[in-house]
């Protein structure tokens, strides 16, 4: 029998922290505003601003699920309750996918903002020792107890954001390059719609993990009123927070087509801004502190990524080793163990790219395998709440149009059909989601014992 985690360990705020680390607004903001820009111009703010409506209307089914459930297993649980064990299965299975591949990810993103950081000091070192460095020390403070990796993301992310609302406000208070503010950027700016729907999908990526606080149910005190709490306001704050920045970041490029064309090429447009209109010290603060923000990522996505596989493995996936539960920490340090040695493989597999190349990758990767998730969690929570007459009519408004923009956004990433090597990302998620249809048809155990723990945790039957 495998052993729990530790209780009521977490508290709102150390539960929020973890949706917000995983989501890393100064990293996403330090890479993703130019690759919209590349696509709408003036109307990056414009593109934040309706991405965050969208991830509200996803968050909603998230915000219900938790209410009802308390589960380390997050998607993987919900789903198992709306859609059956098979189903439930494979959507934990896709999460999984995503939190492998953001671990390595994210410890690639921190190796390349040091990289940057350490290159303003004109010190020069390649990505992939301080990457590995990192991803050693998120499994050390992984492996510790989860308030001490939950106040560590804290710390880290709140430092980084505050430094960068510092230079919004610089920005903000200059007017940006032309001298004043302007609304321009909340407009669609010459642009058709359909280019402010492409671009979304960059600041769809930007919200990407905030779920990440619903793989604590069984570890947050008063879960079913704290999650739902701390999965709401992360994606309020932390929306709030692009669209702020990213209008910050328009008006400090300019709103000429210079303006943009320097936006949209720039790789490190926080350290451009900061060295613009701050010093050079400013700007190595920022880049220090986005290195800080990818290193919350990732210690977000390996806590998060355990735990799931943890939940997996005491129901007899693979090993029941898995399962298993530090008796000093109360972590699952064997779950732990595998997410981080593949975090591992996967940078050093592709040590001779850049950093920034490995975390577009892996990130990519992730993405595509997170959609899917949140698309069949949406699609159960319709099922799961008429079912039980929970929700009528009127609001089931707000799954179906979670439900468009997902599959809105998925599309957007299949097609036009993307360069090589990212062609090749939806057939690698169709494979992982293959072989996890033949993980259940070889453990028809697995799939009855999912059943019958997820009926006692939550007093329903399936």
């Amino acid at each position: 029998m495998s052993q729990p985690l530790h209780k009521n360990g977490l508290s709102l705020l150390e539960t929020m922290a973890i949706s917000v680390a995983i989501m890393a607004p100064t990293a996403a903001m330090a890479l993703n505003g130019s690759l919209a820009a590349s696509i709408a111009g003036v109307s990056v703010p414009l593109t934040f601003l309706l991405a965050m409506v969208t991830i509200g209307l996803v968050a909603f089914a998230f915000v219900q699920f938790n209410r009802h459930f308390s589960s380390s297993g997050s998607v993987y649980a919900f789903t198992t309750a709306s859609l059956g064990p098979r189903a439930g299965f494979l959507s934990g299975w896709a999460l999984l996918l995503t939190y492998l591949a953001f671990t390595g990810a994210s410890g690639a993103e921190v190796g390349a903002f040091l990289q940057s950081f350490l290159g303003i000091l004109n010190m020069h070192i390649s990505w992939v020792p301080l990457a590995v460095v990192a991803t050693l020390l998120i499994w050390l403070l992984a492996f510790l107890e989860v308030r001490i990796s939950a106040r560590v993301m804290l710390v880290f992310e709140g430092i980084s954001m505050l430094l960068i609302l510092i230079l919004t406000v610089v920005i903000l208070g200059r007017g940006g390059a032309a001298g004043h503010l302007s609304a321009l950027p909340f407009t669609l700016g010459g642009n058709r719609f359909s280019a402010i729907g492409l671009a979304s999908v960059f600041a769809f990526l930007s919200f990407a993990g905030f779920e990440g606080a619903s793989s604590l149910g069984e570890e947050t005190a008063n879960a079913k009123r704290a999650i739902p709490m701390a999965i709401a306001s992360a994606v309020f704050v932390t929306g709030i927070f692009y669209v702020l920045v990213s209008y910050a970041q328009s008006l400090g490029f300019g709103l000429t087509a210079a303006g943009v064309k320097t936006f949209a090429n720039s790789s490190a447009p926080l350290g451009y801004l900061a060295q613009h209109y701050m010093s050079s010290g400013f700007a190595a603060a920022i880049m220090f502190g986005a290195a800080m923000s990818a290193f919350s990522s990732g210690l977000g996505t390996a806590t998060t990524g355990s735990r799931l596989l943890y939940s997996m493995g005491r129901d007899g996936f693979l090993n029941s080793k898995l399962g298993d539960v530090h008796k000093r920490f109360r972590s699952p340090y064997v779950a732990l163990a595998v997410v981080m040695v593949i975090a591992l493989l996967e940078m050093l597999a592709l040590a001779k790219q850049t950093g920034t190349n490995v975390f577009g990758y892996y990130g990519t990767l992730g993405v595509l395998s997170l959609l899917l998730a949140y698309l069949a969690t949406n699609i159960g929570a319709i099922f799961y709440f008429t079912r039980k007459r929970i929700w009528r009519s009127g609001i089931l408004v707000v799954p179906a149009l979670a439900v468009l923009a997902l599959a809105y956004t998925l599309y957007s990433n299949l097609y036009p059909v993307p360069a090589d090597p990212y062609n090749w990302f939806p057939y690698i998620v169709l494979a992982w989601l293959l072989l996890g249809v033949i993980v259940i048809w070889v453990s028809p155990q697995m799939v009855k014992t999912i059943a019958r723990r997820l009926a006692e945790e939550s007093d329903i039957s399936l």
